[in-house]
């Protein structure tokens, strides 16, 4: 079972840009509604999916990553390969659609 990583500009590097596996990111605040809602869907993906690593960036707490990637709206989840973004998609999304992003 993977765990769900916290990321933060520091580690950034280290566990999205260097993972051999494509990450699912999960852009989101606490205050947000949509983003409550996604977050127990990311969690049950992460349980899942050991072929993929998956982590959660706090826009509050990260505004630099949430810059970076020109995340206006959230929840955003964006899924990067290789360094590369391939895929995202910004709102709340059923199971079914998440993982299609993968």
């Amino acid at each position: 079972m993977s765990a769900v990583l916290t990321i933060t500009k520091n580690n950034f590097q280290e566990e999205v840009l260097h993972s051999e596996k494509p990450v699912l990111l999960d852009f989101w605040a606490a205050w947000c509604g949509p983003c409550r809602m996604v977050s127990p869907v990311v969690d049950e993906i992460a349980a899942e999916r050991t072929d993929i690593r998956v982590g959660k960036i706090n826009v509050d707490e990260q505004p630099e990553l949430a810059a970076q990637f020109q995340v206006m709206s959230i929840p955003t989840l964006i899924v990067m390969k290789n360094g590369k973004i391939t895929n995202r998609a910004t709102g709340a999304r059923p199971k079914s659609q998440i993982l299609g992003l993968l």
